[in-house]
């Protein structure tokens, strides 16, 4: 991985090269953002994404967010706000010579996408919503217990399901703990009505049918004007995200956008 200076947090990233699709390489770039307590590597590497996107002939970037995988910890919640999430995002593209990019962001990353999408218009070609629905509006989703549980002792039960499942993913993913209890306490901001009805970059909602995460899909996208729905049939928050036809409906979408 490379890193960067991101106004005194360190940002690691990759920059992947496109390889030689079918229909002639473009090499577009993409930026992709992970979501919450995951990294570059778990959200898009694992899931195929980069390998797809880059044999698609798109020059695919992803960064590890703030707080988590190998980019810089911090530890008060004031430090983890969606704008300054997405401020990352902008430096990573000034860094990398890159006026304009498709953004691709999944569940936080979706949040943080948003709020690019809509503060750094000129930025952002596309935007990519996955894992997301209403509660981008709503400010509802995963239960306020994660923080908890992740300070938590280790072994203490976590009396949330959703809380405890969290605490086992961010262990398998030899997380900081601190780090990313910090970072849900701060990074919940909402985006409402008007404010959505004010992203003009064209944009596809993605969501499971079985989320219960997200809230709805369908919702969110009819918020958004220039805003297309691809809903993944028999998928939840967590299996939406590297499902194949989630992947075959970005690549259409990206091949249609203007």
């Amino acid at each position: 991985m490379q890193s960067f200076d991101s106004d005194g947090v360190s940002i690691a990233y990759i920059d992947v090269a496109p390889k030689e699709p079918a229909k002639g390489s473009s090499g577009e770039p993409i930026l992709l953002i992970h979501g919450f307590a995951s990294n570059h590597a778990v959200n898009w590497v694992n899931t195929l994404w980069v390998r797809t996107l880059s044999e698609a002939g798109r020059r695919v970037i992803a960064l590890d967010n703030r707080g988590h995988g190998q980019s810089g910890k911090l530890y008060d919640p004031g430090d983890y706000g969606t704008d300054l999430m997405a401020a990352d995002a902008v430096r990573l593209l000034d860094h990398l010579g890159i006026e304009r990019a498709d953004v691709m962001g999944y569940s936080m990353g979706a949040r943080i996408t948003a709020f690019l999408a809509l503060d750094h218009a000129a930025r952002v070609r596309s935007a990519l919503l996955g894992g997301i629905g209403m509660h981008l509006v709503e400010g509802r989703g995963l239960p306020q217990g994660i923080a908890d549980a992740l300070e938590a002792p280790a072994g203490t039960p976590a009396a949330d399901p959703t809380a405890a499942a969290f605490r086992t993913f961010a262990e398998q993913t030899k997380s900081d703990l601190r780090a990313l209890a910090a970072c849900i306490r701060g990074s919940r901001q909402t985006l409402s009505r008007a404010e959505l009805s004010g992203i003009e970059v064209p944009t596809l909602v993605s969501v499971g049918t079985l989320d219960t995460v997200a809230g709805s899909g369908p919702g969110l996208a009819a918020l958004i004007p220039n805003a297309q729905m691809l809903e993944l049939p028999n998928r939840d928050h967590s299996t939406a995200v590297g499902d194949r036809l989630h992947r075959k409906g970005v690549l259409d979408f990206l091949d249609a956008r203007p």
